[in-house]
């Protein structure tokens, strides 16, 4: 079974779906939502509640954030140990950083559509696209 992460937005109303979808499948699965240390996962108001009106210096000092290095942490190391990444769309910077440092990586990445986006040229870097689930799975079985 592939040791998954599964890189995506807060916003993305699928991602449940498919970190169940992938467990029930027998798969390992990275789930940012509820990292391994605890807690909710990592949001930016956590550090300070007016971060989304912030500056660029606060925002560069904010990096260095206890809260912001703790989750820091936990992504890295669940990307150092992840072989798979399923990058569910739609989703932001955030995931499509964690999903091209995997394929530089040389690890699969696995582009799960299930609203139909834009047509992204680039996504021909990684392993393959699905607009299902069970498509998912049988890109991630080889």
């Amino acid at each position: 079974m592939a040791r998954i992460y599964v890189a995506s937005s807060w916003r993305n109303a699928y991602f449940p779906e498919v970190v169940n979808r992938l467990r029930e499948a027998g798969h390992e699965v990275y789930d940012f939502r509820n990292p391994p240390h605890g807690g909710a996962g990592f949001h930016w108001t956590d550090v300070d509640p007016d971060a989304p009106d912030w500056t660029f210096n606060q925002y560069a000092e904010g990096l260095h954030h206890p809260l912001a290095e703790r989750q820091f942490q936990a992504d890295l190391e669940a990307l150092e140990w992840a072989d798979t990444c399923v990058l569910v769309l739609p989703c932001g910077r955030s995931a499509h950083t964690e999903a091209g440092w995997l394929a530089g990586k040389g690890r699969k990445v696995i582009v799960y559509i299930p609203e139909m986006q834009e047509p992204e040229l680039m996504y021909k870097l990684f392993h393959g696209v699905a607009d299902t689930i069970d498509k998912v799975l049988s890109l991630i079985a080889g």
